[in-house]
């Protein structure tokens, strides 16, 4: 009688990086890089935060940066290094950023989640 001994496979699952507070759409990514390739020199990222001000308490930031500051969190997307600082986190929690293009006109929307409150104008939040 033969006896068949079985080794117990196991997959192990890749490391993760912290999970991305913020999520960004393949047509807001692709619009981002699409400037970015505009700009001499060509920036190293894109900064995404919350600044205080507007209407309703909040309002979100977006810049072209160098480099990463101290304080920042570095996030991929598809190439596209996103810097967010330590404090801009808590607030962006969730939010995903898309580029829509209407009649109307054309830019980056956030959607929140966590938002208790938006102003008239649309471009300011309190949560």
């Amino acid at each position: 009688m033969a006896t068949t001994t079985t080794t117990p496979t196991t997959t192990t699952a890749p490391a993760t990086t912290d999970a991305k507070p913020v999520t960004f759409s393949s047509s807001a990514i692709a619009k981002v890089k699409e400037i970015m390739a505009q700009q001499n020199p060509v920036p190293a990222g894109l900064r995404v935060g919350v600044v205080g001000g507007g209407c309703s308490g909040f309002s979100y930031s977006m810049s072209f940066e160098n480099g990463a500051g101290m304080m920042d969190k570095t996030f991929d997307f598809d190439g596209l290094k996103v810097f967010v600082d330590g404090t801009s986190l808590m607030y962006l929690k969730g939010v995903n950023v898309d580029y829509i293009e209407t009649l109307e006109g054309a830019g980056f929307k956030f959607d929140n989640p966590n938002v208790k409150s938006t102003c008239g104008c649309g471009s300011s939040f309190n949560v």
